[in-house]
């Protein structure tokens, strides 16, 4: 769905390419132009835009009225805007919702690492991440309306150590690659070593058999 080329051009920067990777993956969608409409906790069934005037005309349609989220990273559309008219089609391209999304995520995972004491233990990422998708999907944490919230401003990178990064970003070429090669190695010495013992074996057995 996402390339590293998209996302190095278009994340947020506070965010890293794995903590991108999964937040689209856990609450996005593949659509850059699909639009989802809930009214009440219900699912409200519009037609699937083809074009990005279509979307933006449905998004016009029913903000106001309903829960409505955009592209790829599922967007709340109409956040800080007064009037309709203020919506811009941005929502709907695909680079531009990228960078939208995940500025808009990057806040929710300050919002929701300032409520457990901005820890820097990478075992208590996780959680965090997990909290904050949910809180995407929601719009709340803890009574807190986390895209009208004001934002405590730390840096994601600060909160999120090397070793989490890793952890989360469970398909990347480098992770292969750092698997693989230990194995290809102990099989490699596996195999000498099972040539030597058996050059040894040899040895041994010719000083003990007597002809």
């Amino acid at each position: 769905m996402l390339d590293a080329t998209m996302i190095q051009k278009c994340a947020d920067p506070s965010l890293t390419p794995a903590i991108v990777e999964q937040f689209v993956q856990r609450a996005g969608s593949s659509d850059p132009l699909a639009v989802t409409v809930k009214a009440g906790g219900r699912l409200i069934l519009v037609p699937k835009a083809k074009t990005p005037d279509e979307a933006m005309e449905l998004i016009r349609q029913y903000v106001g009225q309903a829960v409505v989220r955009v592209g790829i990273t599922q967007v709340p559309a109409g956040v800080g805007v007064k009037d309709v008219s203020e919506l811009k089609s941005d929502l709907v391209h695909a680079c531009e919702n990228l960078r939208l999304g995940t500025g808009m995520f990057a806040k929710v995972v300050r919002i929701v690492a300032k409520w457990y004491g901005n820890p820097t233990d990478g075992q208590v990422f996780p959680q965090i991440f997990e909290d904050a998708v949910y809180a995407w999907k929601t719009g709340e944490f803890e009574g807190v309306s986390v895209f009208r919230a004001e934002d405590p401003g730390v840096s994601v990178k600060m909160i999120v150590p090397p070793v989490v990064e890793q952890d989360l970003d469970t398909d990347t070429d480098t992770d292969t690659d750092t698997d693989a090669a230990p194995a290809s190695s102990t099989l490699k010495e596996s195999e000498n070593s099972g040539r030597v013992g058996a050059a040894e074996m040899r040895i041994d057995l010719s000083r003990i058999g007597a002809k």
